[in-house]
Formats: C-alpha cells, sequence, structure tokens
C-alpha cells in the first residue's frame, strides 16, 4: 500500500511537468493546426537557464532559497518566451500560407539547431546543481505502517503547476487577449478582417506557450538536479503525447494527458519493467484514440460546407 501511494505521489509529479509542456503544444495546435516539434527543446533550453541562474546566483552570494527560485524564474520565462519568439518568427510566419508539411520539417529543423547550440555552448556532458530545496514529510506513518515520502520540490511542483493551471484558464476565459486567442481558433481570416494582429497574436502565444516550458524547465532542474541537451527530445515527445491522449487543443486534456502519462510511468516502472514504461505509454495512447479518436477531452472536428 505504502508503496502505491509512493508511485503515486512520484507520477503526479511527474504528470504535472509534463501538462506544462504539453500546454504548449496544444495551444499552438488550437490556434494555427500546427505542431511546433521545437517545443521540448524550448523546455530543454530553459532547463540550461535555470542551471547557470541557479550557479550564479549561488556564487554571488544569494543565500536565500525563495529569492534564488523567484530569480531564475523570472529570468527563466523571460529569457525562453524569446526563443519561442524567435521559433514563431523565423521556423512559421514564413510558412504560415505554404504546405503543411513545411512548418513541421522546419519546427524539427529548429530543434536540431538548439540541440546542438546547446551542445556546443554548454558542452556535452551533464550539468548538475547542488539541492536546492530538500527536506519533505512521511505521510501516514505510524508504529505498524511506514507511509509514502513526500518531498518539499514534489509539494512545490504540484502547487505551482495547479496554481498556473488555474491563472492560466481565468487568463483564457476572462482576459480580452484569451478571447482574441479563442476567436483566432475560430477565424483567423474574420479576425484580420476586424482589424486584430493576428500576427501578434500567434506570436504571444508562442511566447506563453514557451513560458510554461521553461517553468517545467526549473521545477525538473530543481527535482533532478542533472539535465544534459537531450532532455527535451523524451520529454518533448511524452507532452506531444500527453496532448493528443487528453484532445489535442484542450487545455485540460493536455494537463489531463499529462497525468495520465505519468502515473502509467510511475506505476510501470514500479511493478512491471522499467525498460518498457514508454512502450505501455504509447500503447495506452493507441488503445484511447481507437475508441476516442480526438482524445480524452477533444472535440471532433466539424467541418463547415
Amino acid at each position: 500500500m505504502s508503496q502505491a501511494l509512493q508511485q503515486l505521489i512520484n507520477g503526479l509529479t511527474l504528470g504535472a511537468v509534463y501538462g506544462l509542456i504539453a500546454i504548449g503544444y496544444t495551444m499552438v495546435y488550437g490556434i494555427i493546426g500546427m505542431i511546433n516539434f521545437a517545443h521540448g527543446d524550448i523546455y530543454m533550453v530553459s532547463a540550461f537557464i535555470a542551471v547557470t541562474c541557479f550557479t550564479l546566483l549561488a556564487g554571488s552570494g544569494v543565500s536565500s532559497v525563495v529569492a534564488s527560485i523567484a530569480i531564475t524564474l523570472i529570468v527563466s520565462i523571460a529569457l525562453t518566451s524569446v526563443f519561442g519568439w524567435t521559433v514563431e518568427r523565423v521556423g512559421y510566419r514564413p510558412l504560415r500560407g505554404s504546405n503543411r508539411l513545411a512548418p513541421l520539417i522546419s519546427s524539427i529543423g529548429i530543434s536540431i539547431f538548439l540541440q546542438n547550440m546547446v551542445q556546443l555552448t554548454q558542452g556535452a556532458r551533464v550539468k548538475s546543481i547542488q539541492p536546492l530545496v530538500t527536506g519533505g514529510v512521511n505521510l501516514f506513518s505510524g508504529e505498524q505502517f511506514h507511509g509514502p515520502y513526500v518531498s518539499y520540490v514534489q509539494i512545490l511542483i504540484v502547487v505551482v503547476t495547479i496554481l498556473l493551471m488555474c491563472a492560466f484558464t481565468l487568463f483564457i476565459n476572462k482576459t480580452p487577449f484569451g478571447r482574441q486567442q479563442r476567436a483566432c481558433e475560430q477565424d483567423q481570416r474574420m479576425m484580420q478582417f476586424l482589424g486584430y494582429n493576428v500576427d501578434r497574436i500567434i506570436a504571444l502565444t508562442f511566447m506563453i506557450g514557451a513560458a510554461l516550458a521553461a517553468v517545467a524547465g526549473v521545477m525538473v532542474t530543481l527535482y533532478y538536479g542533472v539535465i544534459d541537451f537531450s532532455i527535451g527530445f523524451e520529454a518533448g515527445i511524452k507532452a506531444f503525447t500527453a496532448a493528443v491522449l487528453g484532445g489535442i487543443g484542450s487545455i485540460p486534456g493536455a494537463m489531463l494527458g499529462g497525468v495520465i502519462i505519468g502515473l502509467i510511468e510511475a506505476f510501470w516502472a514500479a511493478y512491471l519493467s522499467p525498460e518498457y514504461k514508454d512502450v505501455a505509454t504509447f500503447v495506452i495512447l493507441i488503445v484511447v484514440l481507437m475508441f476516442r479518436p480526438s482524445g480524452l477531452l477533444g472535440r471532433p472536428e466539424v467541418e463547415k460546407v
């Protein structure tokens, strides 16, 4: 029982990270109908920015953990948003009216470029930081029962994810820009006729998705303490799978898909074979799509004629 609860906690933590990255995929697809395959490497870049920032702050004598995390989050979000804007400006905007395959190939090219850029500038070896947030609590422990252990980093990741989801949901549903995003999803040409700057809306959407990936990068850096230039590919594939599983284009679906994949990985690695946890993830995806082609929370597209 204790092990099952422990894997539940581990799975929710991992799923929260996947969900944050998956939102970026689903936002871009919801507006322009394309997948940004460079998004996973944007997350990887944010993790390297976080390691650099944490290292510089430690070297400059900043001893407050809260201050270090806050400063790193601000810096990582700001710089990673610039990368997100660049991806849209260079890889998508010039090809928006072309064949749908062209932007896809362009995003894969940007992904390869970001991996090699980080490898050349930061080296191929892993980067690590000293643990900043240590300790945790034992849940439901007693004389006859040792409950699961929840680290403070895991609590931080889950709490930050929940707060971001609530804030982002309110942002999309209540703000003028959120309404513009939803209107662009329905009809970009009509938005242009009404005088709205569609290019600006799409660019800001890329930047918001990159900002969420930046938060995930900082959280993963705090959680594992070790990163390398290849982490973006695996996390990007898992997050994309989460977006498809939950329903591509659905923000709650992206988070739900991330949590499901995190739980599958945690329980599969604990009770079955860790080597095949990725296979299990994709098998579940195939089974779900056989019965729900639009995903768990996705809505089937209705083509107007």
